[in-house]
């Protein structure tokens, strides 16, 4: 496919609508401390600037998660991808942070709060690569370090 080529402000403005999408999903990957990868697909939330998902605190995820502090997500089809390296920065019982639960349960499309046993995961990313077909793959980085290398009209403190 000969699709034009997004320039880079145009490439978050996508990501960013992307992730605020109402009941999106992301694959999680995770891996055990002996190295064993673990692949689950979760709805999300994009609440302040963070990847949130509500899972079961005993779940593989959870565990790979709060051991390691480390996630690969990868929101979107193959020809529009959001690939996101992210951090841990906390877990939290769903029943124990109300306006998380409802910015949560606001995009998600459901609300864990009344789940026993689950948690909310609050990462955040570190890198943020986007790329429809092969002609974007120059330039794909948008974020590094926790660091937006792009602003864009919607950044701004006034919009």
């Amino acid at each position: 496919m000969n699709a034009k080529v997004r320039d880079r402000e145009t490439r978050k403005a996508d990501t960013l609508a992307m992730l605020a999408t109402p009941a999106i999903d992301v694959w999680v990957a995770t891996a055990s401390a002996a190295g064993a990868p673990y692949l689950v697909p979760v709805s999300l939330a994009w609440v302040d600037e963070r990847v949130v998902i509500a899972i079961e605190g005993s779940s593989v995820t959870a565990r790979n998660l709060t051991a390691s502090g480390e996630a690969r997500l990868a929101v979107g089809p193959t020809r529009d991808v959001v690939m996101i390296d992210a951090v841990l920065e906390k877990a939290v019982d769903v029943a124990a942070d109300d306006a998380l639960g409802a910015a949560y349960a606001a995009q998600a499309d459901w609300d864990p709060r009344p789940s026993p046993g689950y948690v909310f995961l609050v990462l955040r990313p570190v890198r943020v690569q986007v790329w429809r077909e092969a002609n974007e793959i120059a330039g794909r980085t948008l974020m590094r370090d926790g660091t937006w290398l792009v602003q864009v009209a919607s950044d701004s403190p006034c919009s």
